[in-house]
Order: C-alpha cells, then sequence, then structure tokens
C-alpha cells in the first residue's frame, strides 16, 4: 500500500445563524487529504469535516474522519433510496394511494445516514414524524415501508401504522405527537443505563418541537440523571411554515440545553454527522451524561405532503439548496475525487436503487389490507381481556397476536 496527497480544498464556513448558513457555506467538495491505495485503486481516504460549534465543551469531535470503499458505497446507496423512496411516496400520494399525513425526509438523507453509521449494535434512536428514512437505515425494508404507507399487509406493522408509525428492532418510531418522543428518548436511555448494557439513544427532533416544555423537561431528568442520551435538534429552517428566526427567540439551539454541553453540526455533510455521533458515544458512555445537537439541514418538500412549501419561501431559495448543498451530491463528488470510487459504478448503484423502489411501489399497490378482525390485533403484549371494544359495546373485536413484539428489555 502507498500513501499519496491529493487536492484538499478549502473548508466552507457556517455560521451560528441559520439564515446566515446558507449564504456563508459556499459550495466545496468535503476536503480529502489522503488515500490509501491498493492495487492502484482507493481503498480509504481521510476527508476533513466541516467546522463545528461548541457549547460547554472544550474539544470537539474529530476534525478529519476516514472513509472506506466499503462505507462510501453503503452511504450512497442509502442515501440514494431514501431520496429515491420519498419520491415514489410523494406520487403515491398524489395519486391518493397514501391518505393521510405524509413527512418526506429528501434533503435531509445524511443525517439517518451519518448517525447510522456510527451506531453500535447496543444503540437505539427514536424520533418524530419524518421517519421514512430512519425505518430504512435501521434495516426495514423498502417494500416494508412503501406497503405501510399504502395501508398493506407487508407493511411493517401491516398497514396499521402508515407514515408515521414505523418501529424496528431499536428503533422506537415515528411518533405523531410533537415533541412527544424527546422525553420517551430520555426513558429509553434510563433503561439503557439500568440495564447497563452500554448503549446510548439518540432522540431527534426538529425546530418547531424545540420551544416544547417537556423537551426541556426531558434534558432537565437526563442531565439529573446523566443518562446516555443524545438530543437532536434537525433544524432545516422552518416549523411547518414558520422560519425558525420567526418563532424562536434564540435560534442557536445546539445552547438550548444550558447546563448540557452541545454540538453544531453542518447536517449536509453525511462524514460530519458521523464522526460527530462517535464523539457523542465516547461522551456519553463515559458517564458524562446527555448532550445536545444541532443539526443544521433543508428539507425539499413542504412540511408535509398538504404543504406545497412555497408560500413561505421562494423556489429560487430550494433551487440554490439544490444546486449548491444537496447531501448527496456533495458526497459523490468528494469520493469520486478522492477515488473511492467510480461515477460508472454509482450509475449502477442508482439504477438498482430505481429497480427496487419501482417493485416495491408495485406491490405497495396491488398487495392485500388487512382483514377487519384484524384491527384489534398486537394491541397489548399481554393481554389481560382478550375483547376490544369496536365503535360501539355491540361490535366487539377479539384479541390476536400476529406480530412479533419487539424492543422488549
Amino acid at each position: 500500500m502507498e500513501q499519496y496527497s491529493a487536492w484538499s480544498g478549502a473548508r466552507s464556513t457556517a455560521s451560528l445563524m441559520w439564515t446566515d448558513f446558507w449564504e456563508l457555506s459556499m459550495r466545496a467538495l468535503a476536503p480529502f487529504m489522503t488515500s490509501v491505495r491498493r492495487n492502484g485503486s482507493a481503498t480509504e481516504a481521510t476527508f476533513e469535516t466541516r467546522p463545528y460549534k461548541l457549547h460547554k465543551l472544550d474539544d470537539p469531535p474529530s476534525g478529519t474522519t476516514v472513509c472506506t470503499r466499503d462505507d462510501a458505497l453503503v452511504m450512497y446507496r442509502q442515501m440514494q433510496m431514501i431520496r429515491r423512496l420519498e419520491s415514489a411516496a410523494s406520487n403515491l400520494y398524489k395519486e391518493k394511494a397514501i391518505r393521510g399525513f405524509c413527512h418526506l425526509y429528501s434533503g435531509q438523507e445524511a443525517i439517518c445516514v451519518g448517525i447510522k453509521g456510527a451506531m453500535r449494535p447496543q444503540d437505539s434512536v427514536i424520533t418524530a414524524y419524518r421517519d421514512h428514512g430512519w425505518a430504512y437505515t435501521m434495516g426495514c425494508s423498502v417494500t416494508s415501508i412503501m406497503a405501510e404507507l399504502t395501508g398493506r399487509t407487508q407493511g411493517i406493522v401491516r398497514g396499521k401504522g402508515g407514515s408515521m408509525h414505523m418501529y424496528t428492532k431499536n428503533f422506537y418510531g415515528g411518533n405523531g405527537i410533537v415533541g412527544a418522543q424527546v422525553p420517551v428518548g430520555a426513558g429509553i436511555a434510563l433503561a439503557n443505563k439500568y440495564l447497563e448494557n452500554g448503549g446510548i439513544n439518540i432522540c431527534l427532533y426538529g425546530d418547531g418541537a424545540a420551544n416544547q416544555g417537556q423537551v426541556f423537561e426531558a434534558y432537565n431528568m437526563a442531565k439529573l440523571m446523566d443518562l446516555p442520551s443524545v438530543f437532536i435538534c434537525e433544524n432545516n429552517g422552518y416549523g411547518m411554515g414558520t422560519s425558525v428566526d420567526r418563532a424562536s427567540a434564540s435560534t442557536n439551539y445546539y445552547t438550548r440545553g444550558d447546563y448540557v454541553p452541545g454540538i453544531w453540526i453542518d447536517g449536509m455533510d453525511v462524514l460530519s454527522v458521523r464522526e460527530a455521533i462517535k464523539y457523542c458515544i465516547d461522551y456519553c458512555t463515559s458517564g458524562k451524561g446527555p448532550l445536545v445537537l444541532e443539526v443544521a439541514t433543508y428539507r425539499y418538500h413542504g412540511h408535509s405532503m398538504s404543504d406545497p412549501g412555497t408560500s413561505y419561501r421562494t423556489r429560487d431559495e430550494i433551487q440554490e439548496v439544490r444546486q449548491t448543498r444537496d447531501p448527496i451530491m456533495l458526497f459523490k463528488e468528494s469520493i469520486v475525487a478522492a477515488d473511492l470510487v467510480t461515477a460508472e459504478e454509482l450509475k449502477k448503484i442508482d439504477s438498482e436503487v430505481r429497480k427496487e423502489v419501482d417493485e416495491a411501489v408495485k406491490i405497495a399497490k396491488s398487495d392485500k389490507e388487512i382483514a377487519v378482525q384484524e384491527l384489534a390485533a398486537d394491541v397489548y403484549l399481554e393481554p389481560l381481556e382478550t375483547t376490544i371494544r369496536g365503535t360501539t359495546p355491540f361490535d366487539p373485536y377479539t384479541h390476536q397476536r400476529i406480530s412479533k413484539a419487539i424492543n422488549l428489555h
């Protein structure tokens, strides 16, 4: 193996205020410093991470991170799969094949992919209702996600949860009540500490939920007991249709924990996110307690499918982010420039992703729905009574156990 020096571009700058972030953060590849080569091909490369901002911390996450060829291929595929999946969900919603609420993650893919890239088997995640990408990265198949969205039997919870309620091993959803997942996340971290399993809980919420009182109650409890909790505010700039500077007296969300240390992260750079979570794991598992993170990101669609997303921001603003800060584009350019992968390999992944999502859509539209009698299935783990009331006392259901229970401690 040989080491060689490669082009290294200037780091992008970022202010603490989200509104300045896009103006000051210029388009740039994630700069790589060195690559390790074997038989003429790069097997890994060392990249600079984006600058971090700190609150009550002396040392930031590492300024460099190593990405192997295998890591690059996995993360690129995951981000492209989420992007394609959400595009398909948008189309299905417009066709009225998906009903009710539907919140898309397009533009924010680097967050869940970067976090998952650092997680260990004992670590867990809980998030809000923008959860399709998280369900995929935590192990749910594309077919099960699409079928859940259309309410079919091959869905994650057999079509009964829909867009906002997806679960799998160490993934606690998918929660529809704004901010309600934050104290639950602290409770999962308490379970980790009580069971001494070495795991941390990663709890995500949006900037719109950041002003909820229960969020600060969870901070307090987590710090009192020094729980292994990482609270992450995904700041995409808008809480529904309200910009952060109109909703929050302080938009430095990573400082909101006050006595809880915090970190600001460029959420459009998957490697910077991954490196920050590695730091959080080391911090929380050393007994120092919780952290509050703010991940600066952007959503391309409206708050939900019922929101066109253009009444409170311009199309030019959205297009500018797509052209200059898109997380998939930046990562693609970085790993190709570092010679970790070729453009042809990525085109092949694009084709495979398109085919897998298209096949999942066909199943999601043709699969059968559950029987009415199954509406009361899997309500309880161990029901004391098997009769469950229907819409009136005269049309009861009988409890059934169909699916295997998960996340039992």
